[in-house]
């Protein structure tokens, strides 16, 4: 996470986070693109900053915004932020946009929190040769299904979920994150004009690899609803359960992960995890939205897996 050379901006552009000042060591985080790279529309910049008062570390995400549809974007996620107080789902600090010239930036203030990414924590165990317990597993997955939960109950989908929008608090508790992609849960499709916009928003919002199938081929007559969430918690359960998303290798290879969604998903097969586990996570990548379970259905389902054995602190590969 890099630490802002714009300290003094703080106080002079951005009269709500006045009392925020940049730390003199660096932190790792999201990406920051190098003095040679051109942001690319929408592209953010997360600072690491000191609250002056509190002596708390913050997270400054700056959101580059070359015009009024940028800004509307940031303001949207904004938005998004202030219809929620829960606690898997990242809250907004506070939030302001600055002028930088003829373009924008639109600066919003979130908790930083330690513990880093769930992708980081799943890299982290894969390079030990290791992957997580059954146990730890459904306390992450049952966290953010709560969070889903709160969104889905507000009549919302996130349409971006994936381990790197999952961070990981030091009680391993998951919190939700980068709302700028949430919109309303019930999109209806009515004609071939309608259902392109739909899949050309979904190229450019929603990660090709934990994508649902109904989002890459729109039907011209389709209701795309909060499912494509749980189509994505599934990849996020498969990401924890044997180290990279399903899809993750497709796409790495340049082969076609829109031709691969429409087929059942492989469970290695060196898995340890229980069989209840192994439905649960079919019943979510069912490719037919519709027979896919709603969030307090597998909320449901959760509150009925056992445990990993006590004592079992990980799987080998």
């Amino acid at each position: 996470m890099g630490v802002t050379d714009d300290a003094d901006a703080l106080t002079t552009r951005c009269p709500p986070l006045a009392a925020l000042r940049s730390p003199p060591r660096r932190h790792f985080g999201a990406a920051v693109p190098t003095r040679r790279s051109a942001p690319r529309r929408g592209f953010s910049y997360v600072d690491l900053v000191e609250g002056l008062r509190d002596g708390r570390f913050y997270a400054l995400k700056r959101i580059l915004c070359h015009d009024k549809e940028d800004r509307q974007a940031a303001l949207r996620e904004v938005e998004m932020h202030n219809l929620f107080q829960h606690p898997n789902i990242l809250r907004l600090e506070a939030h302001c946009m600055v002028e930088k010239g003829a373009k924008h930036e639109a600066w919003l203030l979130l908790p930083y929190v330690k513990g880093g990414t769930l992708w980081s924590e799943v890299e982290a165990l894969r390079e030990k040769g290791t992957f997580m317990p059954e146990q730890r597993i459904l306390l992450i997955l049952r966290g953010i299904c709560s969070g889903l939960q709160a969104i889905h109950g507000k009549g919302y989908a996130h349409r971006d979920l994936k381990p790197t929008n999952v961070l990981l608090d030091e009680d391993d508790q998951p919190i939700l994150m980068d709302l700028g992609s949430m919109n309303r849960a019930r999109m209806e499709v009515t004609n071939s004009r309608e259902a392109m916009a739909v899949q050309d928003w979904a190229a450019q919002r929603c990660t090709i690899s934990y994508r649902a199938p109904e989002l890459f081929t729109v039907p011209s007559q389709c209701i795309i609803d909060e499912r494509t969430d749980i189509w994505s918690l599934g990849c996020v359960l498969y990401c924890m359960m044997f180290g990279e998303g399903p899809f993750d290798a497709i796409f790495q290879k340049g082969d076609s992960v829109a031709l691969a969604v429409q087929n059942p998903i492989a469970i290695p097969t060196t898995s340890r995890y229980s069989a209840a586990l192994h439905r649960l996570l079919f019943s979510m990548m069912t490719v037919n939205p519709q027979e896919r379970p709603s969030i307090e259905d597998i909320l449901q389902q959760l509150e009925g897996l056992q445990a990993t054995p006590a004592g079992q602190v990980t799987t080998s590969i």
